[in-house]
């Protein structure tokens, strides 16, 4: 689809066009494993789902059009995503990567990658880009980061750490779950690669797990990774693709109103007595407010939070959240709380976690789009139960 239309309208239409044999205005499902072909070796496109399926086409297509990509590809999971980008790498490579990242990721460099391919990784704090420089090595072959980071909202500059990758030869991945790319795009500030977990704001509504990868240039990246995608295998069914192209239909509607409710609640919470900090890209008091105002064109719907207190508080007032769900996960329609500790970033080691800023009282939220004033009173409430317990 051509570059002029804007991203609600790509989200709508790209890769999307009516089904030929019928007129179908919506992508049908194409629940097959294989296809007729009239000739040995001749096909119409398609001969193996695993190889390629027309309902998964349209969702790579989508979202290769809004990053405004090259190409796209469709995973299993986020985590599936991620794996394959680092097929790219060469046994014994070294990766140089943002030190706070979500802890599935961390274990996959740790636990998975370091064992079966010899992968070293430097985490660092891409704030200094000097220290990033010195930090490269001869066997440095990938530059990682997030941004904002999970859980702690870190922005870094991604116009900058892409030059980098540049100017040594490095191939530049920017994990843009978070921000999605009706907020940023790092593509256009010079990524080589975008990963999401498309489980989250893409897909939007929590009933499917999936994951994306996106190249900015139709080069040798993006042939090694269609061949790892067929190859490797972790691909997405396609009643999952069908899911996730749905959910795209309304996603930029859903980024203004996360935007909305987490701005209408991190400004709540900053003012509670009972909070010590707020992290929120939206609030002038985030050490990277500038840098968020001039690279996101919204602040997003992730909001952390440190409780005054420690795990006992934080224990409390999470199990008397009603409203938001006690859960892991992000970016659906419904709220979601978490303790990153003890949930999403326990694989991390607790030293680890410590360093990085990740403690006990320090608390997650997705903002969903329920009423702002319900989601505020629902805070409120498990408040309350805290300062019943201080008495």
């Amino acid at each position: 689809m051509t570059k002029s239309y804007r991203f609600s309208t790509k989200a709508i239409h790209s890769g999307q066009e009516p089904e030929p044999a019928t007129g179908a205005v919506i992508t049908p499902i194409f629940a097959t494993s294989t296809f007729v072909q009239p000739s040995p070796g001749v096909n119409k496109g398609y001969e193996y789902s695993r190889s390629g399926n027309p309902t998964r086409k349209a969702l790579e297509q989508c979202n290769a059009d809004l990053e405004n990509g090259a190409r796209g590809f469709a995973f299993s999971s986020g985590l599936a995503a991620s794996s394959t980008v680092l097929e790219l790498l060469p046994h014994g490579s070294h990766i140089l990567s943002i030190n706070d990242l979500y802890g599935g990721t961390f274990r996959l460099f740790e636990r998975v990658r370091k064992n079966s391919a010899g992968i070293e990784t430097t985490y660092i704090d891409f704030k200094d880009i000097d220290a990033a420089r010195k930090a490269i090595r001869d066997t440095t072959r990938l530059i990682w980061v997030e941004t904002p980071t999970n859980p702690l909202l870190k922005v870094v500059d991604l116009e900058q750490i892409a030059l980098l990758a540049r100017d040594h030869g490095l191939i530049s991945v920017c994990d843009n779950t978070f921000a999605t790319p009706y907020i940023q795009k790092p593509l256009e500030l010079g990524f080589d690669i975008v990963v999401h977990s498309a489980t989250k704001y893409l897909n939007g509504h929590s009933d499917v797990v999936a994951g994306a990868v996106v190249v900015r240039e139709q080069n040798e990246i993006a042939d090694r990774l269609a061949f790892l995608h067929n190859a490797v295998g972790a691909l997405l069914s396609p009643f999952d693709s069908f899911l996730v192209l749905r959910g795209l239909k309304t996603l930029a509607i859903r980024m203004e109103a996360h935007s909305k409710n987490a701005l209408t609640i991190s400004q709540f919470l900053e003012n509670h007595p009972l909070v010590e900090k707020v992290l929120y890209p939206g609030l002038p008091s985030h050490p990277d407010f500038s840098l968020a105002n001039i690279q996101m064109s919204l602040p997003g719907g992730m909001i952390t939070f440190f409780l005054k207190g420690g795990i006992e508080e934080s224990r409390i007032f999470l199990e008397h959240c009603h409203l938001f769900s006690l859960a892991e996960s992000l970016g659906g329609a419904e709220s979601l709380i978490e303790h990153p500790a003890i949930m999403t970033h326990a694989s991390i080691p607790a030293e680890t976690r410590k360093k990085t800023g990740i403690s006990d009282n320090l608390i997650r939220i997705s903002v969903g789009i329920e009423d702002v004033n319900d989601l505020i009173a629902d805070l409120e409430n498990a408040f309350g139960a805290l300062r019943k317990i201080s008495k």
